[in-house]
């Protein structure tokens, strides 16, 4: 019912078939992946790829994980030339002046200054100033005697 065919990247994103000579039919086909990178296997069977998405996308790994990252390349060495010339800035035309419109003039009868009352403010978080501690009563003896304890180990 299905096949398993090996495709590059661009064949396995459009799901293109390759020829049916390079088809793995058996159902015991054995895959060795012996090189690191990416690896892609699709199924040929009708629109199965395309339709159904029947299709795998393998990575493999060097021993020791991701692949080392490529040596830096070496740098080129710049040669000087006379004929260079020093950059100058763009030269753009002048924007373009917007309408001014003067400032309105106070009606005649429009005061020309605010007044407002002058206020004490003071701040509510901060407490007042305290001229002696408040008195409390003093505590009395009770004129009545004591309860007997309703725990005689007390």
């Amino acid at each position: 019912y299905h096949n398993v065919f090996k495709v590059n990247g661009t064949a396995f994103k459009d799901c293109d078939i390759p020829p049916p000579s390079e088809v793995l039919t058996s159902g015991n086909d054995t895959v060795v992946l012996k090189t690191p990178g990416q690896k892609w296997y699709i199924c040929g069977v009708d629109n199965h790829c395309s339709a159904f998405g029947q299709k795998l996308s393998i990575t493999v790994l060097y021993q020791y994980g991701w692949a080392p990252a490529p040596a830096p390349l070496a740098p080129t060495p710049i040669s000087s030339s006379p004929s260079l010339s020093t950059p100058t800035a763009p030269s753009w035309p002048p924007a373009p002046s917007l309408p001014t419109t003067p400032a309105p003039t106070p009606e005649p009868w429009a005061p020309t200054t605010l007044s407002v009352p002058e206020t004490t403010v003071t701040d509510p978080w901060t407490p007042s100033p305290i001229s002696s501690p408040p008195s409390l009563p003093k505590p009395t003896a009770p004129s009545w005697p004591p309860a007997p304890s309703p725990y005689p180990w007390i």
